[in-house]
């Protein structure tokens, strides 16, 4: 069987999403990330299934790979990491409940809230967004198709315009590693460091 083609196609649409991209919103993101950052502000980032993922892979470069050698560190949280916790609330309460019993009486108006869903429509990523809102903490929707309803209730978009669930999580992880990278050289900068990234030799 020959794929060539196939792969083409795939590779070309992921380009086209790529040069759609809103570079002034996902500028507007990076600077809220540094405000949380600046203020010790916790980013509480969370998703299901390959976005689940996505919001793990976040944790590790915000945490280590952008304030490695530095003093300050991010303050940024995973709830999907914990799977006990989130099989004790899917279990004695609910599964749509899982994000956002996490953040009760934890989360404040400073903090951000990163919430990630291809469709944007997700149970428990919706009711997760809706407490945000009611405490009035920084929104961030991560999305891609249409954005679904989290696009409409953020304050902040990383929005991958394209009805594919693979490209949208793959343009998503370019957001994390476009982000990380570029926030790590600006506050090494910041720091009077050279950043200079280099792997185990």
């Amino acid at each position: 069987m020959d794929f060539k083609a196939g792969l083409k196609a795939y590779y070309d649409k992921e380009k086209q999403v790529i040069d759609a991209l809103d570079y002034e919103a996902i500028d507007a993101c990076m600077n809220l990330f540094l405000d949380a950052y600046e203020k010790h502000a916790t980013i509480y980032v969370f998703g299901n299934g390959g976005s689940a993922a996505t919001a793990s892979h976040m944790v590790c470069d915000f945490n280590k790979g952008t304030c490695c050698n530095l003093d300050h560190k991010f303050r940024m949280v995973c709830l999907n990491d914990n799977v006990p916790i989130m099989m004790a609330i899917a279990n004695d309460d609910s599964y749509d409940n899982v994000f956002a019993y996490q953040l009760k009486d934890k989360l404040t108006k400073d903090d951000v809230v990163l919430a990630i869903s291809g469709s944007g429509n997700s149970h428990n990523i919706v009711k997760a967004v809706e407490y945000a809102k009611e405490i009035g903490a920084r929104i961030v929707a991560m999305t891609g198709y249409e954005g679904g309803k989290i696009a409409k209730m953020a304050d902040y978009r990383l929005h991958a315009p394209v009805d594919d669930m693979q490209i949208t999580e793959d343009i998503h992880m370019t957001f994390c590693h476009a982000i990380t990278q570029l926030l790590w050289k600006y506050l090494y900068e910041q720091d009077g460091k050279e950043a200079i990234y280099r792997i185990n030799q």
